[in-house]
């Protein structure tokens, strides 16, 4: 069966947070390596000039929140994400999708974890901003 190739144009035509996700996630296994004994080829592709361009490039374009949506601004711990998973022939091979920013979206290191191994419970709640008389004290 062929893995479905997701892109970023498709993601923002979802505008909530959650239908994004959905649209991202992997459904992995925790504890599966993806590079094993080849990281040192995945470390070479990140620190790369290349990498680091586009990566600055898709920060912009995102307006820095998660999954581009506004309101989920990442203060911390933020990474750009493959959408659809890369491999070890994937950075060998030099392939050009792998520096394309419609294969690519921000993240909070939450979301993620999350989109990787299909799991909500990692995504961070949206605060609804309280007003006077929206609520009684306990």
């Amino acid at each position: 069966m062929a893995t479905k190739i997701r892109t970023y144009g498709e993601m923002i035509r979802f505008d909530m947070f959650e239908d994004r996700f959905e649209y991202l996630k992997l459904d992995g296994v925790v504890g599966r390596s993806t590079f094993g004994f080849d990281r040192e080829i995945n470390q070479r592709f990140y620190r790369s000039r290349e990498w680091k361009s586009i990566r600055d490039f898709v920060i912009v374009r995102d307006n820095g929140c998660d999954l581009g949506v506004p309101g989920y601004e990442i203060h911390a711990n933020l990474l750009i994400h493959h959408i659809n998973p890369i491999s070890i022939d994937d950075l060998v091979g030099g392939l050009h999708w792998i520096l394309d920013p419609e294969y690519l979206v921000t993240t909070s290191h939450d979301t993620h974890n999350a989109i990787h191994y299909g799991d909500r419970s990692l995504l961070r709640v949206q605060y609804v901003e309280r007003s006077p008389g929206d609520t009684t004290l306990w």
